[in-house]
């Protein structure tokens, strides 16, 4: 059988475990394609290898989470044909570090929000859906996944609620919401129906209705920002490496830190409350930013100095 067959019934052996398989699908199913090319029926390292040589380059994290998924979908093969062997561990070389996020300023991501609503399609859904998108991540710190896998049922209207359903390792938050983001919600469903014709169940829509996918999600933001100049422009319609959709959440987080210190609020006191809101499984993750971002970790210094001044 094809790899790319074998895919077929792994993933669907992985969804029927509960597990969501966006980034892990994406990188098997390109590798699947390189292997089908290649007549390749057994995955080894030299094939894998091969296929990782057509790739961009990539920092260390993107190297890992390409192995990774490839190790365990060689596993799982090789459990039932030894044929398949599974590429070793570090079998790449570079460390992997958690890069520093880049903190978009709130003219860059006004700038974001209204290239993206420029973006043409047929019916003008396209620039809708993206630019609601974008803002909302911008305003709720959300993860693109969450974002997308929201349902228009996930709002209530009423109380100005969000419902994030499908959090990271599967845990279920509510995030209050400012009633002017309600409204701007609101006025985007009531326009997104009457561009489908229906009331579609996904939040998010594409021109055809259907829940807005992660690449397309990623393909658009890009774009946005290479027309505002914060990413280069790449040949060939390729996304390009710069700031990423990602960093808008960085964003919320970081200014939500920075306006704590400024208005004299306890950080200590505060940082479960984001970190609850953000999603975080550990409030380590959250108390990253400090040494993330220069301006905080500057901010944190002098509060923590001023405290011991004041002991003394």
């Amino acid at each position: 059988m094809s790899l790319t067959h074998e895919l077929d019934r792994y993933l669907s052996v992985r969804r029927r475990l509960g597990y969501a398989l966006g980034t892990a699908e994406r990188i098997l199913r390109r590798f699947a394609r390189f292997a089908d090319g290649e007549g390749a029926i057994h995955i080894d390292t030299a094939l894998y290898l091969r296929w990782h040589a057509t790739l961009a380059d990539a920092g260390g994290a993107t190297r890992a989470a390409r192995l990774s998924a490839v190790r365990l979908f060689a596993q799982w093969l090789s459990s039932v044909d030894p044929s398949h062997a599974v590429p070793p561990r570090g079998l790449l070389s570079g460390s992997i570090q958690r890069s520093r996020p880049h903190i978009y300023t709130q003219a860059e991501i006004a700038a974001i929000i209204a290239t993206a609503r420029e973006l043409p399609s047929i019916y003008g859904l396209r620039g809708l859906t993206c630019a609601m998108l974008f803002g909302l991540i911008a305003v709720t710190g959300l993860r693109i996944s969450e974002a997308l896998a929201l349902d228009r049922d996930d709002l209530d209207n009423d109380q100005g609620v969000l419902r994030v359903r499908q959090g990271k390792l599967g845990k279920e938050r509510l995030l209050p919401l400012d009633p002017s983001v309600v409204t701007r919600l609101i006025d985007y469903l009531a326009e997104r129906d009457r561009l489908v014709g229906s009331a579609a169940m996904p939040l998010f829509v594409n021109d055809k209705g259907s829940r807005l996918s992660d690449c397309a999600a990623r393909y658009n933001f890009a774009r946005a920002c290479q027309q505002i100049g914060i990413r280069p422009h790449q040949r060939y319609g390729k996304h390009g490496r710069g700031p990423r959709i990602h960093d808008l959440r960085h964003s919320f987080a970081v200014r939500t830190m920075i306006n704590w210190y400024r208005t004299g609020q306890d950080p200590a006191r505060e940082m479960i409350r984001l970190t609850t809101y953000l999603g975080h499984g550990d409030p380590a993750h959250t108390y990253w930013y400090l040494e993330a971002v220069p301006e905080l970790l500057d901010l944190a210094v002098a509060r923590a100095t001023d405290g011991v001044g004041a002991v003394q």
